[in-house]
């Protein structure tokens, strides 16, 4: 499993944080996704075979929330 943590601009209302987090749970591969509201980050723990880190920020930024920078591990 990979982690990789997405940051973003600060989120304005607690229906992002749903909308962000259902959007990636429902993604095959990943484990966990979690928004951190007051930073602006969504972490994520993935399978690499079977989703990339750039799909679920690609995910992210279509929802209408830009990733600025991504750090995987």
């Amino acid at each position: 499993m990979k982690k990789a943590v997405f940051q973003m601009e600060a989120l304005t209302c607690p229906s992002c944080i749903k909308k962000i987090e259902g959007a990636l749970n429902k993604t095959a591969g990943v484990e966990n996704a979690k928004v951190l509201f007051n930073s602006g980050k969504v972490k994520t723990t993935f399978d690499e075979s079977a989703v990339s880190a750039e799909a679920l920020a690609q995910i992210v930024t279509k929802l209408g929330y830009p990733v600025l920078s991504k750090k995987v591990s």
